[in-house]
């Protein structure tokens, strides 16, 4: 079972977000930068667990299931956003960072406890990914300059062409969503290829309160 721990907005938060990204996104066609993700795709990360042998699946669930009864409900919203490697397109959190950040320590714990596989990506910012970048979709590089160039604003895109995908994160740059108070962690079965449009479907395995 490929796993990952996660906290799921609930559908108000998903549908003031679908609204802001409607009046930002590109009408489609061919030179559409963004191959958006599925809105039953939005969530925040805690920590990513990798292939889990179904016997270690049930011991992970317990352990998260304890982890959460000893946190406590915390309020969050989605706020901002930002781009990861000029790829990664994707929408921040405001409100008690800091206790979601704990909650993704935590979560990394168990799975480090259990043997699964090392979570290697720091989850100290925490994030929904909203968008991913197309192939070809930067600017072209100025002719001569292996680096591209700087285009407006000291931007890489020698051409003068802001990135599109840079772009779209600094539209979005002052999204503020409504808050709301996180009261479960969710343990998720991942199946890449198998959702909408090529992407990953989820599956919920257990879904486990935060009663601190």
């Amino acid at each position: 079972m490929r796993l990952f721990a996660a906290v799921w907005p609930p559908a108000d938060v998903l549908d003031h977000l679908d609204l802001a990204l409607a009046a930002v996104r590109p009408r489609g066609g061919p030179e559409e930068p963004v191959r958006w993700t599925a809105r039953d795709a939005w969530h925040l990360t805690a920590a990513f667990y990798g292939s889990v042998p179904d016997a270690l699946a049930d011991d992970l669930a317990a352990d998260l299931d304890a982890l959460a009864a000893a946190a406590s409900p915390f309020e969050l919203a989605l706020r901002g956003a930002g781009v990861f490697s000029h790829r990664t397109l994707w929408v921040g959190v405001g409100g008690d960072v800091d206790a979601m950040v704990r909650l993704c320590a935590g979560a990394r714990a168990v799975g480090d406890a259990l043997g699964a596989r090392p979570d290697d990506r720091p989850r100290n910012r925490p994030h929904l990914t909203v968008g991913r970048a197309r192939p070809g979709s930067r600017p072209p590089r100025r002719r001569g300059s292996p680096h591209g160039g700087r285009g407006p604003g000291g931007r890489p895109g020698g051409s003068g062409e802001p990135d599109p995908v840079d772009a779209l994160a600094q539209a979005l740059a002052v999204y503020d969503g409504p808050p709301w108070w996180v009261g479960a962690l969710t343990l998720v079965e991942s199946h890449p290829g198998e959702g909408r449009g090529g992407g990953p479907l989820y599956r919920t395995v257990g879904e486990y309160a935060l009663r601190g």
